[in-house]
């Protein structure tokens, strides 16, 4: 295993998206046509309801190895402008679509969205959700260090029964190193609580090749996290992006684990969650087997978006906030990523996309053969595309992480490990441009 580890170890995307956002053709992209796309799906789907992501991207101090979009702060006060523009972007969708969305899936991220106060997301979400006749999944993200029970009782009256904690690693050495702290009996005070409350869904969010991470952290802090139960687990690699991402420069390359050293804390943490009971959901994504993700794996219904794996699938995701991304089926709009320009295009009361993608007819059939192998694992390829993806599966093929009978792809056991690298023989823009390592994260 290790052999192949290192073998298919080189950069990958994470397919939440295809085209992936570095190959989106942003010269041909215009507003006016995203909007009329979007328009066109809302006519057609409006019916089974939307998506709706909320980017929340304050924090009181940085963590070092983190890759989203962040805007670092003490400042509270920044909460009630920031809320208003969401409010008025909302209002923009409402006004375009004619009519208020039924929001089937609502997922609070960031950033951290337990920074807002719990009267703020109260306020927020009153409005968000107004006219709503039904509940749907709703979720959010928080900090084990400043999530409070009035956080988790106000969210919880508002429909939200899923929360995901962002704990990485309990190693104090590794807290030190990333500027991210939380102790055990945080995680375990929040988790009785959303429990005791109704929350019907707990994740927490694990990193392994974090650095200073060794073989017997990761072993405490897995055995920790399995006495506390949750009900799913994303274990992810840590993406050293450091041109991406500058406050990865606060620790160096010495100071990560690489090579075979991760490849072996990949084996131990995927082991130890696989004893634990916990199974594997796509690529990274471990649930027991009483939770949604894991019954729409069985049902066939498991889906992947810029929220990552969800147990629905709608055909519409709108993005409210600073960088947050919309996609419509047949195309993608990311807003504005800093601050003062999002707020300042919400004041003169237009869509403050900044970038964008509309897919091609071949764009859409890639994505949804992408979508079939992270999602099923398995994939119906026409006649004439199958020589050459088979000839780019040859490798991986021969290493038995994948087989080809007729025209189906399916991935092998040990190929699940290897997903990011299967769905790039699909990816036709990463081989006409060959821009790979340039762009990506490794893919273990």
């Amino acid at each position: 295993m290790l052999n192949l580890l290192q073998k298919y170890n080189v950069a990958a995307p994470r397919y939440t998206s295809y085209p992936t956002v570095p190959h989106w053709d942003t010269q041909d992209f215009n507003t006016s046509s995203y909007i009329s796309g979007l328009k066109t799906a809302y006519a057609s789907y409006s019916a089974a309801g939307i998506s709706l992501y909320i980017h929340l991207p304050f924090c009181e101090s940085l963590c070092t190895y983190c890759g989203c979009n962040t805007r670092i702060t003490k400042n509270h006060k920044v909460e009630s402008p920031y809320i208003d523009a969401l409010l008025k972007e909302w209002e923009i969708y409402k006004k375009l679509l004619g009519e208020t969305p039924k929001i089937k899936e609502l997922h609070l991220g960031g950033g951290t969205p337990t920074f807002f106060s719990a009267e703020n997301l109260k306020y927020l979400l009153e409005n968000i959700l107004a006219g709503q006749k039904e509940t749907g999944d709703y979720s959010f993200e928080a900090h084990p260090d400043n999530t409070t029970l009035e956080h988790l009782q106000v969210l919880y009256s508002m429909g939200f029964t899923r929360i995901s904690l962002g704990i990485q690693d309990f190693d104090p050495r590794v807290q030190f190193l990333i500027n991210r702290f939380q102790t055990v009996s945080q995680v375990d005070a929040i988790t009785k609580s959303a429990r005791e409350i109704g929350y019907t869904s707990v994740n927490y969010d694990l990193i392994y090749g974090l650095p200073g991470q060794s073989k017997t952290g990761l072993i405490n802090t897995i055995q920790e996290v399995v006495q506390l139960k949750p009900d799913r687990i994303a274990f992810y690699s840590y993406a050293h992006v450091p041109w991406v991402k500058p406050g990865q420069r606060h620790f160096t390359e010495q100071d990560l684990p690489q090579g075979q050293a991760k490849f072996e804390l990949y084996e131990l943490g995927k082991k130890m969650l696989n004893e634990a009971g916990y199974e594997e959901i796509g690529m990274d994504h471990f649930a027991l087997s009483t939770d949604a993700l894991f019954k729409s794996k069985l049902a066939g219904q498991l889906h992947r978006n810029f929220m990552g794996y969800t147990p629905m699938h709608t055909k519409i995701l709108i993005g409210l906030g600073v960088s947050s991304i919309s996609d419509c089926s047949n195309g993608y709009a990311q807003n504005e990523k800093k601050v003062e320009d999002y707020l300042s295009r919400i004041a003169m009361a237009e869509l403050p996309i900044q970038k964008g993608h509309l897919s091609t007819s071949q764009d859409q059939k890639i994505r949804t053969q992408i979508l079939a192998l992270m999602c099923q694992e398995a994939l119906w390829i026409e006649s004439a595309d199958l020589p050459k993806i088979k000839a780019r599966l040859a490798s991986l093929i021969t290493d038995e992480l994948v087989e080809v009978q007729g025209n189906w792809i399916n991935v092998k056991p040990l190929g699940k490990s290897f997903l990011r690298n299967i769905c790039m023989a699909l990816d036709e823009k990463m081989w006409e441009k060959n821009t790979a390592g340039l762009l990506f994260s490794a893919a273990i």
